[in-house]
């Protein structure tokens, strides 16, 4: 890496970290977009539910390919710009999955919006820092966070809501427009973002070699491939233990993302105090109410949605602890790792559910996070 630019302290205040937050909550809606969605893209495709399934693991493929790149393709390009560019890259590979008429231009609309994610979380995730006074990075980092949580909770539902309206293709116009508009307030409320440091190509991966940060790296690894592993067959397990059944799997799971949204701010505000023991704290905390579930009763998905929901925040955190002086090349690094892990984790639980039935993907999610643990009392703080 070379050395700083000529890049001078920005101050954007609330509304820029508000506009950020639009930006996660944005990518995160237009990432799950298909999820309630997959049965009528199929039949107009005329593809299987399965083949289907593959617009949601193409775009997170992408986007951990893609979060490794983007400091050292962006170089010395503003920030504000280069996040109003990856937001209209967002609108345009919505555009296109809504107009596709065969799976092949899903695909290529699909690897945009992982492209946009990609990009969007690598240059956000650190931008809290730039944005408000120190005193109040902790609490800036989690509202930018929040778009996970909040996405999750509004707007994977309001697609699928939209979708059933008007049919799938308006569910992926809504997400054009709404990233369009969002590139526009970004480039109305956020200040100019001069690029800290310009990122030769390989110089986000040499960063492995910074015992602190590999060892929150392996943390966020084994953690959220767990949380993955388990959650994806949540809804099946749901069904089979005390205090749920078909009909309160619903609400449980809205509770589960309230729980969330609470546990992003709670972890943030304590993150700020030391990242790597709010991290380490909240991998036992999932790991047991994984592992209890099926046993102690549903009750215990609040728990874990207040648990993983402090997850993001405060890995990036103990990420720009790690590695101050490589603030983006570190969450472009940290975004690779978790959207890879958002896939392994889908795909592990999958073999675990089909060898030993949907319990087996709790049993693998829980030793996962628990192995998360472990690491992170061995490795560097």
């Amino acid at each position: 890496m070379t050395g700083p630019l000529d890049a001078t302290p920005a101050r954007g205040g609330r509304a820029a970290v508000l506009a950020v937050a639009l930006a996660t909550f944005t990518v995160v809606t237009s990432e799950m977009l298909p999820v309630g969605l997959l049965t009528p893209i199929g039949g107009t495709l005329a593809v299987t539910e399965g083949t289907a399934g593959l617009t949601l693991a193409v775009t997170g493929l992408v986007a951990a390919l893609a979060a490794p790149l983007v400091a050292p393709v962006l170089r010395g390009l503003d920030r504000r710009l280069a996040l109003v560019g990856l937001m209209g890259v967002l609108a345009v590979g919505n555009l296109l999955c809504a107009g596709a008429a065969g799976f092949a231009v899903m695909a290529a609309g699909r690897v945009l919006v992982g492209i946009g994610m990609g990009g969007v979380w690598a240059v956000a995730a650190g931008l809290a820092v730039r944005l408000v006074a120190p005193v109040a990075v902790p609490g800036a980092t989690a509202t930018i966070f929040s778009g996970i949580a909040v996405a999750s909770l509004l707007g994977v539902p309001a697609g699928a809501w939209l979708g059933e309206l008007a049919g799938w293709r308006a569910a992926f116009a809504a997400g054009a427009v709404l990233a369009a508009l969002v590139a526009v307030v970004l480039g109305a409320l956020l200040p100019p973002l001069p690029a800290e440091r310009a990122v030769r190509p390989g110089g986000v991966l040499r960063l492995w070699g910074n015992p602190a940060l590999r060892s929150a790296l392996l943390v966020v690894a084994f953690l959220v491939t767990g949380h993955f592993a388990a959650y994806t067959y949540v809804r099946p397990v749901l069904e089979q233990v005390p205090g749920a059944g078909p009909g309160p799997v619903g609400a449980l799971l809205l509770a589960y993302g309230v729980a969330g949204v609470a546990g992003n701010f709670v972890a943030g505000r304590a993150a700020g105090r030391s990242a790597r023991a709010t991290l380490l704290v909240l991998g036992a905390v999932l790991a047991a109410a994984v592992l209890l579930l099926p046993s102690l009763g549903a009750a215990l998905l609040v728990v874990w949605g207040l648990a993983y929901g402090g997850v993001s925040v405060t890995a990036q955190s103990w990420v720009m602890a790690a590695a101050p002086g490589e603030r983006e090349a570190g969450s472009s690094l940290c975004a690779g790792v978790f959207n890879a892990a958002i896939a392994l984790g889908a795909l592990l639980g999958g073999r675990a559910a089909d060898h030993w039935g949907v319990r087996g993907a709790l049993w693998l999610g829980g030793g996962l996070a628990a192995v998360a643990v472990v690491a992170g009392l061995r490795g560097r703080g």
